[in-house]
């Protein structure tokens, strides 16, 4: 396509070259034959590029001139400037896709650190939730020992002071049918039945509960 574009350029610089020298050789058509007629009264003397009597040589040399310049422009210089443009073209679009390239292959880096990204957020959440069920299922055991271990050693505790507490009511009611025995020999003077006796003060100790 770059080739095409260059041959269009040169083509089209050749016609407008072409439409030049048309021009030039009509324009000076009509100054050719309006100069002929004075032609005797300016033959001497003035500018010579303004002698009529010259002007076929100076057309033929600027048709000379023309042709050659026109040449070396068409099949010299013409085709080089084609050539860079030609290059340059192919630069650009060489640029142009490499730019693409890369930006592709940058956008395919962001979408990977992307995911990585996102994976290692879903990760570590996990991992988080994971040991955050952990430790509570951890904290619920220990406490749910620890409420074992408490109502052990509180049963424990209520049976040692049942015990404490029947032991003591038992040296309480043997102090108790002692004392009673001993003041009703003092008193009245009789030798109580300790069976009668410690059953008047079972019966007392009843009622004081």
């Amino acid at each position: 396509m770059s080739n095409l574009l260059a041959k269009g350029r040169l083509a089209r610089w050749s016609g407008v070259a072409g439409t030049s020298l048309a021009t030039l050789t009509m324009m000076a058509a009509p100054v050719l034959a309006a100069t002929a007629e004075h032609g005797g009264e300016h033959a001497k003397g003035g500018l010579p590029q303004l002698n009529p009597g010259t002007f076929p040589t100076q057309i033929f040399w600027l048709a000379l001139t023309f042709g050659a310049l026109y040449y070396l422009l068409s099949k010299k210089a013409l085709p080089v400037v084609a050539q860079v443009l030609e290059e340059r073209q192919e630069r650009i679009s060489r640029d142009l896709s490499k730019a693409a390239s890369l930006k592709e292959e940058a956008e395919a880096v962001m979408a990977t650190v992307d995911k990585a990204m996102a994976d290692a957020r879903a990760q570590a959440q996990a991992v988080i939730a994971e040991t955050v069920a952990a430790f509570e299922a951890e904290n619920q055991a220990k406490q749910s020992a620890l409420n074992t271990q408490i109502a052990d050693r509180l049963r424990e505790a209520e049976t040692r002071i049942a015990a404490a507490k029947e032991q003591a009511l038992a040296n309480v009611r043997g102090e108790a049918v002692g004392i009673v025995r001993e003041i009703a020999s003092k008193l009245a003077g009789i030798d109580a039945d300790p069976a009668q006796a410690e059953a008047a003060v079972a019966a007392v100790m009843e009622e004081r509960r």
